[in-house]
């Protein structure tokens, strides 16, 4: 068995407003993402679509997000 590798993060990201927005999206998003080849073997996947619901609230965030 393989030891498992743990990526360094820089300290100076630790901090980052936007660092920290970008890994909340993408753990948040991570349980859609297939690692399945779709067509052919290619070693690519896919992201599997959000729910009505998923959308919604996504659709809603962003228009309080937008200026009037």
């Amino acid at each position: 068995m393989l030891p498992r590798m743990k990526p360094a993060i820089a300290p100076k990201l630790l901090n980052d407003p936007l660092f920290k927005e970008l890994m909340a999206e993408g753990l948040a998003m991570q349980d859609r993402f297939s690692a399945e080849p779709v067509y052919a073997k290619t070693g690519k996947g896919y992201l599997k679509s959000a729910g009505v619901a998923e959308l919604q609230k996504a659709k809603a965030a962003r228009q309080r997000k937008q200026p009037s």
